[in-house]
């Protein structure tokens, strides 16, 4: 038993001995742009004074739609507000550019105002513009946002009728995603039956909506056939169609079709992204398919696939957290050695203190001391993971340990002040 922890300490200290901490790896979450954070701040009364005073050049480009979001996430009549000042320069500028009146609309729909996107097109309307195809797809948008289903049909019915503004692929795909949404397999169906019946082809739009739709609904059969369809027409699958097969395969535990999927998957160069690699990395962990884990590592590391060094993270932290719940040791420092020499890190403090814990249970306190030593040359402990080292000692009945981390979390408490 002794050997085989002297065993277990030397292969730690070797295992991080061979690590070299990169900074610039670290991990920075970009903040709001300067004016989100002002529409935020400002009341509600000083909205379009502070839009006036910002944005003094018309020609300068601005993110409306992130901004809209945002703003509206803290304060809906806010963001309402900030469409109203968009519409009143359209209006005093006499713009006739029918793309910013379209952008409009469909910001309109963005925070579910159909009001606000009736008032735009009236005005364009009165000011002697034409409607075209694009705004009418834009207020049809911006009416199944809000699910009034009724006017979005009458203006389908208007486009229709006319000579000058057809339905396009857009319009249908429209009406295919809004049924996908609502779970009304029937509707969504026939909508895309129609789409077909009209001349136009299934795009990636379309695919997107019934993949959406079917795993919605759980059939599963039916996402994996129009799957299978929109391959073999040469369309490449976006990140939100992957994420939603991948739903699918987690929720029917299907472990080998999920492989064969993440196989193709990187074959065709397709990125795994963040969504589809934490809902990947939960499946696996739930399971404790930590063979699963690897073989994705090596898929992503060895094949010359060039894959986020933020989604490699997330995997090898999936894949630490199995090994540290397993209490498998050996296994788990070897990750977090291949995690961190790849330019990777620990992604929460709490993935950390699951590492801790594990050595705790074991009482491998001498490997947990080569541990802490890398982590202390690397980067800072939170303070959460000196309280869990002061619990673990003192239950183990280690005083000295105790006042060094005591003294420990003194150093980092003058740091922080």
């Amino acid at each position: 038993m002794v050997l085989k922890q002297l065993r277990g300490l030397s292969s730690a200290k070797r295992l991080y001995k061979t690590i070299i901490y990169n900074p610039s790896r670290t991990i920075i979450c970009s903040t709001s742009t300067h004016l989100t954070q002002r529409l935020i701040q400002e009341p509600i009364s000083r909205i379009k004074t502070t839009l006036d005073s910002e944005i003094t050049n018309k020609n300068i480009q601005i993110s409306w739609d992130s901004i809209l979001t945002s703003v509206n996430h803290h304060s809906p009549p806010k963001a309402q507000l900030v469409l109203e000042w968009r519409l009143e320069k359209l209006l005093t500028q006499n713009e006739k550019n029918d793309n910013m009146h379209s952008d409009l609309i469909s910001l309109c729909g963005k925070i579910h105002s159909p009001q606000t996107a009736m008032r735009v097109f009236t005005s364009m309307e009165s000011r002697g513009r034409k409607p075209s195809s694009n705004i009418l797809n834009a207020l049809i948008s911006a009416h199944l946002s809000s699910n009034n289903l009724v006017t979005a049909l009458s203006i389908y019915e208007t486009m229709q009728n006319s000579e000058d503004y057809k339905p396009t692929a857009h319009t249908y795909n429209l009406f295919i995603s809004a049924f996908a949404n609502l779970r009304n397999d029937k509707a969504m169906l026939a909508w895309y039956s129609t789409k077909i019946a009209s001349g136009f082809l299934a795009d990636l739009d379309t695919y997107e909506a019934l993949i959406l739709g079917c795993i919605k609904l759980k059939r599963f059969e039916d996402a994996e056939r129009f799957y299978g369809e929109m391959t073999v027409a040469g369309i490449k699958p976006n990140e939100l169609i992957l994420h939603n097969l991948l739903v699918g395969f987690c929720e029917q535990k299907e472990s080998v079709k999920l492989r064969a999927f993440l196989k193709d998957t990187l074959e065709n160069k397709s990125m795994i992204g963040g969504y589809l690699a934490e809902k990947l990395v939960g499946f696996y962990c739930d399971l404790e398919l930590v063979d699963e884990m690897e073989w994705v590592l090596v898929e992503l590391t060895e094949a010359g696939h060039n894959q986020d060094l933020d989604i490699v993270s997330q995997i090898y932290n999936g894949l630490i957290r199995v090994y540290a719940k397993l209490d498998r040791l050996d296994d788990m420092e070897y990750s977090v050695g291949r995690m961190l020499k790849q330019g990777a890190s620990f992604r929460s403090d709490k993935d950390v203190e699951n590492v801790i814990c594990s050595y705790f249970r074991q009482g491998a306190y001498d490997r947990l001391d080569v541990f802490l030593e890398f982590m202390k040359g690397s980067c800072m402990l939170a303070r959460s993971s000196y309280e869990l080292l002061l619990d673990g000692y003192r239950i183990a009945g280690l005083g000295e340990k105790v006042d060094l981390v005591i003294e420990d979390l003194e150093i980092l408490e003058k740091d922080l002040k």
